[in-house]
C-alpha cells in the first residue's frame, strides 16, 4: 500500500473498520463509486472538493 495516496490509504482503512463498501462511501460523500474507485487506487488524485468532501463523511462516521 506503499504506493497510495495517503487520502487512499485512510479512505480503505475507514472502509475496512466502519464495514462499508464503495458504494456506501459513495452515497454518503455525494461522490460517484467511479471516483471513490479512482480515489482508491491512485489512478487519479482527489481534488481538493472531493477530498473535503470524502474527510467530512469519514468524520461523521
Amino acid at each position: 500500500m506503499d504506493n497510495l495516496s495517503e487520502l487512499a490509504q485512510e479512505l480503505i482503512k475507514f472502509e475496512h473498520d466502519n464495514d462499508l463498501n464503495d458504494n456506501e462511501v459513495a452515497f454518503g460523500s455525494h461522490l460517484s463509486v467511479e471516483r471513490i474507485h479512482d480515489i482508491k487506487s491512485s489512478n487519479s488524485a482527489a481534488t481538493s472538493e472531493e477530498a473535503e468532501l470524502l474527510q467530512r463523511f469519514m468524520q461523521s462516521k
